[in-house]
This record gives structure tokens, C-alpha cells and sequence, in this order.
């Protein structure tokens, strides 16, 4: 629960710092702080709604869906950007000073209602494939999606409907209306990248396909992971020992590896351990397995980070052979456990009939698996054997002395297992009696063998005189799965990603350990966990880019400029891409999350622009003016979108509370590839809509009219 709060502080304390710097640049681009205090209503109105519909829902505000809001703070004020921005140029522009202040807002809004609204649909559309996700990764982003969805369409609403009737209200520039101070900065630099683009344009198609090879090469480079770790703020120190140990030794081999830990792991305060399985039964695990959940103190005594730690808790182990220790984190461990049976990042399941070529199978994959760099710790107990004391009865022997087999049997085994002989009620407490043959015999053999046993008719004789009582080594455990056995072979990966991890480990057991005929194996874990997500990812956005593309062509009634804004999408997720890479980050489900925002807002900045030039040819203007008009004036609301998006991530990129983990890879890709995007929206999609937005006929005009 702790852990949870300090979480959700972190994104709330995110939330709060992304919005201050939303209204900075607000005001830095709007140059009037009405204008932009206009358009930060939309923000807490946004999510005043948006909570009202998740109650409406049944949802609830937790890390997860706040996480949603965090994501969407710069997307729920680009709606309201574009209309402000669009009143404020009708009511400074001195061709409309004749017409009514109020028929002019209204004409602003209805310019710019169907790009509005078709590009906050699309970024709807493009988060609505995180609602097909399954498992753990459906539990975890389906309410960011959910939240996300709410809040555009909030978003939209405001934007159409409360900030025209702010702007009649508080919006008073005069004609003439200067610019602020950054966009008589910007505009002119932009204006002079435009002409030398049109002027080199095979120069900056070359450098565009450059950009995507270089980031396809760095796309096979970054690692890929399902979700990134959470720093819990703990250690969970698990020790395996030879499963044949008894209580007593287990209990003094933990003891003895506290002590050790405690006198040379300064970092450690207290060792809270627990052996064999829970009085309810709910966590299994064998006398042989210990979880010892370490007590810290503050990390600003530490000598180094949480690595170092682990590292130097593996040196101090070092000490007890015997003893295979792994680390954890307790929800880590026990989320492992819920998702694949089994606590460590990869789960190798090798199914088959025969027991001992299981455990052949086991030891041959154990060995492989540690041998690849990346393993800290790798452990089976297939290839393990424990001693068992074998009764094969004698039925003739039995029948001469008067016992029924099954009347042997039982007797036998209540020597060892104990006979239920009812139960005992002390208040709430039901106290189960059992009857049991003397503790030692059941843990000597000779003494086993030599008790006496009553048959039914009197007689008197020794177990020995009516079973073979012989000694031998078998499996540890049996262990099925969908009807069928398998041994288990855990391994903890660190210092590199899993899927890397897996791809080596799946060839080089392909090339080393044949199968025979009739058995198989099944990778599981965190790397099944991130090949379910990839896989239903690759066939849900395909779909919504069918979605998307099919609302363009609505919006435009045309093919061309829909194709055009569908081909910018690759040039939007190069820097993406590039800032994974460079920052050695993974791409994993969050990083997934900030490529489809991206993708969403790349798309929107593409029909914002292509919009307007077109609404610019509708008006007269030939199409190389309206292509360079039409780009310099939508300088101003592409910057603004793709500024404010960036920098509302800003807080959860530098955050290091509980859960940043898992918002810092979106962050990274969505501040990375806006980047790369709005360079390509302002200088790319301009050249290409004058080469090929239109039909042939413009398009040889617009060339003569550039040359």
C-alpha cells in the first residue's frame, strides 16, 4: 500500500509540473495571457469530466489511469490550441474587421471544426487497440486507455463548445495584433528552411531515407522487453537447497547465511525469512525453499545503487555451497507466479513422458541457459534426485499371516503419513487428530522395517517378514500440465534484455540439446508475456490505421492528401526510435504506448496542415503560394501541439519515484519522435504535397511556379 501511494504521488506530482509548463508555453507562443489562460481551462475541465465518466463506469482513479491523464496533457489542449489559435488570426486579420466580432469567432471555429475533430478522433483511434490487449498487460493499460479516450473526447467537446464562448468573452486583440516574441523569432528561420527545402529537394528526400535506415538499424538494436522493472524499494532473497534437507538443517543453513549477510551487507538492517509452505497453503514450496525478505535501511546510506547491492549480497552467499540463492522483489515474485507458475523472467517448461529424460533434458538446458551472458541465476530441480524407501509388499507373505493387502497397505502407511481419526473443535478452531506409528521409525528405515505389526487373526510379524523394504534415488517432484509432465528450468536475466536473452537461448539449444521424439518445449515468462502483446498489437493497429485512414479520406474527400499524412508516419517514428537507442532504454509495452501516441500526433499536425492548404486553394490561391502559405501559417499550431505534447512528458522523463519506471520509456519515445516529426510535418510534407498532393495538371503548375 505504500508503495501504491508513493506511486500515484509521483504522477501526481507529475501531472502538477506538466501543467505549469504547459501554461508556459502557452503563453510564450500565444503572446497573450488571456488567450492562454483561455486555453488552460480546457486542462482541468478536461479531467473534471473524464473523472466524472470513469465514475460513471465503474472505473477508478488509480496509478494506472492517472498515468492515462499524465500521458494526455498535452494532447487534451490541442484541440483548444487550434480554435484559439484560429479566432485570434480572424479577429487581428484587418480583411474581416468589417464583419461582426461574434460572426467572426464563429466563422474562426467552423473553419476548423472538421480537422478538429477528425484529429482528436484519430488519436482516439489510435490508443483504442491498448483495449484488445490481454493479461497482465490488458490489466495494466487498458484503463490508460480508457482514460485517455475519455479525456479527448471531453477535450473535443470543450474545444468546440466552452473555448468559443471564452474567446467572445475574454479575447480583445486589435487589428494589427503583433506577434509574440518567439514567433518573430521562429517565423523568419522558418520561413528561409522552407524556401532552401524547396530550392534542395533531393537533397532533403535523401536525408529523409537516411533517417529511416539508420533507425531500422538502431530499431535491431535496441533491446526488447515486456515491461520495465519496478523499483519496489526492496530485496526478496530466495534460497534453494537440496530437496532431500530437513527442517532442522534448512532452518540452520538460513540462519547461517542471515548472519553472513547481516555482518558483511552493511545496506541490510534485518532478515525477515520463511520456510516451506504456509499454514493455508497458498504459497507451495518445500522445506528446501526460503524467502527472505530483507529489511533496508535508508538508501542515502548505501555505498551504491541497488545492483551493486545484489552484487554484493551474491558475493557474501558465495560463502555456503550448497545454497543457490536468486533475487527478487516481493510483487515481482508473486506477479511471476501468477502469469507462469514459476518466479524467475524465463520459464523453460520441457514436456515429455519419461521422468529421467526430463531431468536429462533439464540438466542439458540448465547448463546452456547459464552459459549465456545476461543469466545472474538459473536453477531446476529436475536433474535432482532424492532418497526414497521402496515397500514392495509380499502377498504370500501377507496372506499367511492373515493381512488383506489393502489392510497392509494401510497400516503402513499410517506409520508414515498418519490415519485421520476425526477432529477436535476449540471454539473457531477444528484441530484435525491423526494417528502415527513413533516419529523415529518413520525416519529410520531399519527401525521401519523391524516393528511389529497385529493382523487381524494375532499374529505378530515384522514389516520386513511381509514387504521388501529396499532404498533408491527418484525425481523430486512430478509435476503436469494440461495432461502432460514437464521439468522446469528458471533463470533470472540481468544487464540485458530478455527477448535478445531468449533468441540466443533458443538457438543455442536448438544447435546443442536434440529432442527426442515426444517431448517439446514451451518458452515462458516475462518473454511470453512480450510476445502476446507484440502479436496482438501487429494485428490490432493495422486495423486502426485502416480506421484512420478511411476517416482521412472522409475528411478530405480525396486520396492523395490521406496517403500523403499516412506516408509521414515512418519519418515520425525515427526519432522515437533514435531516442530509445541512444538512451539504452527498451522497447517495451509503455514504449509501445508512446509510439501510438506519436503516431496520433503526427497524424494530426499532417491534417491540421494539409487542411488548411487546402482551404487555401478552395480560396483561389495557386497551389506552390497555397502550399508555402498554408505552411507558414500553420507554423504557430504545429509547434504549439507537438511542443506541448513533449513537454507535458517532460516531468515523468527526470521523475525517480516508485513507477516512473514504467512511464519513462514512453516519455523517451514520444519526446524523441516529436522531434523528428514536427521537423518532417514543417519541411517534408509541404515539398510532398506540391509534388504529388494533387492531380497531374497542379502539379506541373506548382513546379513552374517554384522554379
Amino acid at each position: 500500500g505504500d508503495l501504491i501511494g508513493r506511486a500515484v504521488a509521483t504522477v501526481e506530482d507529475a501531472l502538477l509540473e506538466a501543467s505549469v509548463l504547459v501554461i508556459l508555453l502557452l503563453l510564450l507562443f500565444l503572446g497573450d495571457w488571456r488567450a492562454a489562460l483561455i486555453v488552460t481551462a480546457a486542462l482541468p475541465m478536461a479531467a473534471l469530466i473524464t473523472f466524472i465518466l470513469m465514475r460513471g463506469f465503474g472505473l477508478s482513479a488509480n496509478l494506472m489511469s492517472l498515468g492515462g491523464l499524465a500521458i494526455a496533457i498535452g494532447l487534451l489542449v490541442d484541440g483548444a490550441v487550434v480554435v484559439v489559435e484560429n479566432i485570434v488570426e480572424r479577429l487581428t486579420d484587418p480583411r474581416h474587421h468589417g464583419t461582426g466580432r461574434l460572426n467572426r469567432i464563429l466563422v474562426a471555429t467552423s473553419e476548423v471544426i472538421q480537422p478538429v475533430t477528425s484529429g482528436i478522433l484519430i488519436i482516439i483511434l489510435v490508443f483504442l487497440p491498448l483495449l484488445s490487449l490481454e493479461g497482465l498487460e490488458g490489466k495494466l493499460f487498458a484503463p490508460v486507455a480508457l482514460t485517455i479516450v475519455m479525456a479527448l473526447g471531453a477535450s473535443l467537446l470543450l474545444a468546440l463548445t466552452l473555448i468559443p464562448v471564452l474567446a467572445s468573452l475574454g479575447l480583445r486583440p486589435a487589428p494589427g495584433h503583433h506577434e509574440p516574441w518567439l514567433m518573430r523569432r521562429l517565423a523568419p528561420a522558418y520561413a528561409r528552411l522552407l524556401d532552401g527545402a524547396f530550392a534542395r529537394q533531393p537533397l532533403v528526400l535523401a536525408l529523409a531515407v537516411v533517417a529511416l535506415a539508420v533507425a531500422g538499424f538502431a530499431y535491431t538494436r535496441v533491446g526488447k522487453i515486456f515491461l520495465p522493472t519496478l523499483d519496489e524499494g526492496t530485496v526478496l532473497m530466495q534460497l534453494a537447497k537440496h530437496p532431500s534437507i530437513g527442517l532442522a538443517h534448512s532452518v540452520a543453513g538460513d540462519l547461517a547465511v542471515q548472519k553472513t549477510v547481516l555482518a558483511h551487507v552493511p545496506e541490510v538492517e534485518a532478515v525477515i525469512a520463511r520456510v516451506g509452505s504456509d499454514e493455508l497453503g497458498l504459497d507451495p514450496m518445500g522445506l528446501n525453499e526460503t524467502d527472505s525478505f530483507l529489511v533496508l535501511r535508508p538508501r542515502a546510506t548505501w555505498r551504491g545503487d541497488k545492483d551493486f547491492l545484489v552484487g554484493e549480497l551474491r558475493r557474501a552467499l558465495a560463502a555456503h555451497p550448497g545454497i543457490e540463492p536468486s533475487f527478487t522483489q516481493p510483487i515481482e515474485m508473486r506477479v511471476s507466479e501468477m502469469l507462469t507458475g514459476s518466479r524467475g523472467d524465463l520459464a523453460v517448461k520441457i514436456f515429455g513422458p519419461d521422468l529421467a529424460e526430463l531431468g536429462r533434458l533439464a540438466g542439458e538446458v540448465e547448463r546452456r541457459l547459464a552459459a549465456i551472458d545476461g543469466a545472474t541465476e538459473v536453477i531446476t530441480v529436475a536433474d535432482d534426485q532424492v532418497d526414497y524407501l521402496s515397500l514392495e509388499i509380499d502377498r504370500l507373505a501377507a496372506g499367511r499371516a492373515g493381512f488383506q493387502v489393502e489392510t497392509l497397505q494401510a497400516s503402513l502407511r499410517a506409520q508414515v503419513e498418519g490415519l485421520a481419526a476425526g477432529t477436535v473443535t476449540d471454539g473457531l478452531r477444528r484441530i484435525p487428530v491423526v494417528i502415527r506409528g513413533p516419529e523415529a521409525a518413520s525416519g529410520n528405515a531399519t527401525l521401519f522395517a523391524d516393528q511389529l505389526l497385529l493382523s487381524p487373526t494375532g499374529m505378530r510379524a515384522r514389516a520386513s517378514d511381509l514387504a521388501r523394504v529396499t532404498r533408491g534415488e527418484g525425481p523430486v517432484k512430478l509435476e503436469h500440465e494440461q495432461g502432460s509432465r514437464f521439468a522446469l528450468v528458471q533463470a533470472f536475466v540481468s544487464g540485458r534484455d530478455i527477448v535478445g536473452y531468449v533468441r540466443e537461448a533458443q538457438a543455442k539449444i536448438a544447435a546443442e540439446v536434440p529432442l527426442p521424439q515426444g517431448y517439446r518445449i514451451v518458452w515462458g515468462g516475462q518473454f511470453e508475456n512480450q510476445q502476446r502483446a507484440a502479436a496482438r498489437l501487429s494485428v490490432v493497429l493495422p486495423i486502426a490505421l485502416g480506421l484512420i485512414f478511411a476517416l482521412l479520406y472522409a475528411t478530405f474527400g480525396a486520396l492523395r492528401p490521406a496517403i500523403l499524412i499516412l506516408l509521414m508516419i515512418p519519418f515520425a517514428l525515427v526519432g522515437g526510435i533514435l531516442a530509445l537507442w541512444a538512451s539504452g532504454a527498451y522497447l517495451s509495452v509503455p514504449a509501445s504506448v508512446g509510439f501510438i501516441a506519436l503516431l496520433g500526433i503526427a497524424v494530426l499536425n499532417g491534417l491540421v496542415m494539409v487542411s488548411h492548404i487546402r482551404h487555401l486553394r478552395e480560396e483561389g490561391l495557386p497551389l506552390a503560394e497555397a502550399v508555402v502559405a498554408g505552411a507558414r501559417r500553420r507554423l504557430r499550431p504545429v509547434l504549439m501541439t507537438a511542443s506541448i505534447a513533449a513537454f507535458g512528458l517532460v516531468p515523468l522523463l527526470f521523475a525517480t519515484g516508485p513507477g516512473s519506471e514504467i512511464q519513462k520509456p514512453l516519455a523517451i519515445v514520444v519526446i524523441g519522435g516529436l522531434v523528428t516529426s514536427t521537423l518532417l510535418t514543417l519541411v517534408m510534407l509541404p515539398l510532398l504535397y506540391a509534388r504529388f498532393g494533387e492531380g497531374r495538371a497542379d502539379r506541373a503548375r506548382s513546379m513552374d511556379e517554384l522554379a
